[in-house]
């Protein structure tokens, strides 16, 4: 689950670039994520679901479209550009 936040953060341009409203959607987003592959591994385990779970998978999966669509499903853009001192480094 914390990989999946630091990939969203990164995602979002970084843990400088987030606010903590979008933090706190991040790790709601990331806990629905875990909760809904660990019932598709189960579903593929048993090679069925029963009504109950596919009901949860289900809600589950509508929340976390909600979630990613107000966090914003998109990429920013972060400035990569080397310092002149980096790039003088990696060039010796």
């Amino acid at each position: 689950m914390a990989d999946l936040m630091a990939l969203i953060a990164h995602d979002l341009g970084g843990e400088d670039a987030i606010s903590e409203m979008e933090r706190g959607l991040i790790r709601r987003i990331a806990t629905q994520q875990v909760a809904i592959e660990k019932l598709e591994a189960q579903f593929a385990q048993d090679g069925a679901a029963e009504d109950k779970a596919l009901d949860l998978h289900q809600r589950l999966s509508n929340t976390l479209r909600r979630n990613q669509e107000a966090l914003g499903l998109k990429r920013r853009a972060r400035d990569i550009t080397p310092t002149l001192d980096a790039y003088l480094a990696r060039q010796a």
